[in-house]
């Protein structure tokens, strides 16, 4: 019996977890890093231990202290979430030898699924479908170029110890394969320790379809149908759904039953995710089994109406599957999108910062958020930069994915850039709406995802925008308390019928002069010209909205200050933009050294090249890490590194300077 449940995790999964111990009447101790003292999962609690200071390996992979903590308070049962400790095999034992429940699989299995490669041979001895590749323990460059000669390009470089997209890259053809290996064993080392490879062949349009699997110890095992999360980025899925589109019966039931027997392979327990390569003629291939809960268990949580949460601790109190194969069913159609702290414009480049606005949609019986934090809250460089899920039901796909884009739509966030526009995107884009999907949706679709927006649209924004830089200016002027702000330096009103002025707005990077004709004395009317378009526009701010009228179309917007940078809020528009002062607009001078700042905080991993030596233009000089990614800097042009200002292992912060180059003509001066 469970009374007491530690979750050795954060954010977003710990406070799921938690939901579902407390309905079930279960005390629940939180763990903390420095990072993470007033996190939401804390303040859940009924307890919390502090671990240690913010960087994982000295707090949230502590396992040993965390079993300590956790015989102190008398626990009887600890969920590790998922990441840090939750498939790792000597946590496990460990709890085992000091009589705690591990909510997870015994040991043993996973031990045998850790390792991708002894997962391979387990699951070829099973009889399961495997994708052509070399798993072999020779880990030598010239094997392992060897094998991906002989199987042709592309391949996939994977860590054998991976997950969650470290330690993998695709090698498209020999020349890019040594680069490419060395890149990929640095990132597995980093994250998990060993830099033990696999190579397998890379097909070009498959899907990625993963079944949710559940074994108990009493020799029952089922699945929880499947799960379609082919939409992904950095080989990280960043929209699931459930069920998988197009997925006839007859291959869900054969998919399913494989991934029953794979479980069943390793002498599984509890909750388990086979994950299956989908080719287009419906043959499928085993890739991996997460021996953990999943982040994407809420789309199956929608169309199953079951708590995957509650059958974890059911199965853990040595109880029976909740339910059997015949008793399950699925209904409807759900979507999930992770919301994350990242920048798509910028290679998806993760952002951290303070959270100083988050307003989500309404929850209900079809919307939901799991998240772990709150308005306030700091999105720091230690963790993952996911934010929330966001998860909706329908009765089909079609109306699913009408309510996902809504949902986005109402999804809010300012101090930090993130990927909710890229979202609306993708979900809008006609080729998902389809069901189109394969893992390489975001390259095969990139320029229509990534293109401009309409020109009258961007136009009739800025036109917004103006309309907020006035009536804010005016507000300005009647509170004579205020501080000065950009606003206040947005042009020389004066009250004249006619009277015309010139804004500088800083939008995505682009300074665009908006000229601004007032229409009478002291009105809230002007009339503004944007690239030689004219928008007569009119409004007022009321309890902190905008209310707009442009060309007699009106609207309302949520807007918020960050620090001088304003965003402007709707279903339809999600705009940063500033009010450039006229002295800040006048020098168009570049910075040289901004393509060698750190684009965030992070650590130095390597220096790619020697001082002096000269490289060419796109070639890698450098590699950091942050927030478990690698991030390479490349030179902008043809040179050479003058010195070097960090060494491997340093921290950086965002910003800062990282080293100085040289123009190949200076270089060889």
């Amino acid at each position: 019996m469970i009374n007491k449940l530690l979750i050795a995790n954060r954010g977003e999964i710990a406070c799921r977890v938690i939901k579902t111990a407390k309905a079930q009447g279960v005390k629940t101790v939180a763990v903390y890093s420095e990072a993470d003292k007033n996190a939401l999962h804390v303040q859940m609690a009924d307890e919390a231990v502090f671990l240690g200071p913010s960087p994982s390996k000295e707090s949230y992979l502590r396992g040993d202290f965390i079993i300590e903590k956790a015989k102190q308070l008398n626990v009887d049962a600890i969920h590790p979430g998922y990441g840090f400790l939750s498939e790792n095999a000597e946590f496990a034992n460990l709890c085992a030898k000091n009589d705690i429940i591990f909510v997870g699989p015994p040991a043993s299995a996973i031990e045998a699924m850790g390792s991708k490669s002894a997962a391979k041979r387990i699951m070829e001895d099973a009889g399961v479908p495997l994708v052509p590749g070399y798993h072999g323990d020779e880990q030598s460059e010239a094997v392992l170029k060897s094998a991906a000669d002989e199987m042709g390009y592309p391949v996939l470089l994977k860590a054998a110890a991976g997950g969650g997209g470290k330690g993998m890259r695709q090698v498209w053809n020999a020349k890019e394969f040594s680069q490419a290996l060395n890149a990929a064993k640095r990132e597995s080392m980093a994250s998990f320790g060993d830099d033990h490879m696999l190579v397998e062949k890379y097909l070009t349009r498959p899907r990625h379809v993963e079944i949710q699997v559940f074994c108990d110890t009493h020799g029952n095992g089922v699945y929880l149908f499947e799960r379609d999360c082919s939409v992904q980025r950095r080989h990280q899925k960043i929209i699931e759904e459930a069920p998988a589109p197009n997925m006839s019966p007859s291959v869900r039931k054969k998919m399913g039953e494989a991934a029953v027997l794979a479980a069943k392979a390793i002498n599984y327990v509890g909750a388990g995710t086979v994950e299956f390569l989908l080719d287009e003629d419906d043959s499928f291939y085993f890739m991996e089994m997460n021996t953990r809960l999943q982040v994407e268990h809420p789309v199956t949580e929608m169309i199953t109406r079951e708590d995957l949460v509650h059958w974890q601790l059911t199965i853990a109190e040595g109880k029976p599957i909740p339910k059997q194969q015949d008793e399950l069913t699925l209904t409807g159609h759900a979507f999930e999108a992770r919301i994350y702290a990242e920048d798509p414009s910028n290679e998806f480049l993760p952002s951290t910062g303070t959270l100083s606005l988050l307003q989500t949609p309404i929850e209900s019986d079809v919307v939901r958020v799991d998240t772990g934090v709150v308005e306030g809250d700091e999105v720091s460089v230690f963790y993952d930069p996911m934010i929330a899920k966001l998860v909706v039901w329908a009765e089909n796909r079609e109306i699913a994915l009408k309510r996902l884009i809504s949902a986005l739509g109402e999804y809010y966030i300012d101090g930090l850039s993130t990927n909710i526009d890229f979202l609306k995107r993708v979900a809008s884009h006609p080729a998902f709406v389809a069901a189109e999907l394969t893992t390489t949706f975001i390259e095969k679709h990139y320029d229509s995802l990534f293109s401009d927006t309409n020109k009258k649209d961007t136009q009739a924004n800025l036109a917004v925008m103006a309309l907020l830089a006035l009536l804010n200016r005016k507000n300005d002027a009647v509170d004579t308390h205020k501080t000065p702000t950009p606003w206040s330096n947005a042009g020389a009103w004066r009250a004249n019928h006619q009277h015309k002025e010139t804004l500088t707005l800083n939008h995505e990077n682009e300074e665009t002069l908006v000229e601004v004709t007032h229409q009478y004395e002291g009105g809230h009317s002007w009339l503004v010209s944007v690239d030689e378009h004219d928008f007569q526009v009119s409004g007022s701010i009321v309890d902190g909205k905008l209310l707009a009228t442009i060309d007699g179309y009106r609207t309302t917007f949520s807007f918020s200050d960050n620090g001088g940078q304003y965003t402007l809020f709707n279903k339809d528009t999600h705009a940063k933009f500033t009010v450039v002062p006229a002295s800040l607009g006048e020098d168009d001078h570049a910075d040289d050294d901004a393509n060698f700042s750190a684009p965030m905080n992070g650590t130095i991993v390597a220096h790619l090249v020697e001082k002096g030596q000269l490289v060419e233009k796109g070639d890698p000089i450098l590699v950091m890490e942050a927030m478990k990614m690698e991030h390479s800097i490349i030179a902008p042009y043809d040179g050479s590194v003058e010195e070097f200002y960090f060494q491997p292992g340093e921290l950086v912060d965002g910003g800062a300077l990282l080293l100085a180059f040289s123009a190949k003509e200076n270089a060889e001066a």
